[in-house]
C-alpha cells in the first residue's frame, strides 16, 4: 500500500470511528501502521511446516484468596 493510500486509510478510519486527527497526526499514525505492517509480512513469510511445534498458550493459575488479603479488607 502507497504512503498516500494509507494516510487516506487513516484518515477515513479515523472518521468512520468519530477520531478527529490533523494531517500531522495521520501521518504519525500511518507511519506507524506501514511498520507494523512490514512486521507482519516478515511473519506471514516465514517458512513454516505442518510439524513446526506452536508455542504453549499462557494460561493463568486460578487466584487464590490468602488470609492476609482477608484481614486488609
Amino acid at each position: 500500500m502507497s504512503d498516500t493510500n494509507l494516510i487516506e486509510y487513516v484518515k477515513a478510519s479515523a472518521s468512520l470511528h468519530g477520531v478527529p486527527l490533523d494531517d500531522q497526526r495521520a501521518s504519525a499514525v500511518a507511519a506507524h501502521l506501514g511498520r507494523t505492517a512490514e512486521l507482519a509480512q516478515l511473519l506471514n513469510d516465514l517458512p513454516l511446516h505442518a510439524d513446526d511445534e506452536l508455542v504453549e498458550i499462557y494460561c493463568p493459575a486460578a487466584f487464590v484468596r490468602s488470609s492476609k488479603m482477608d484481614s486488609k479488607l
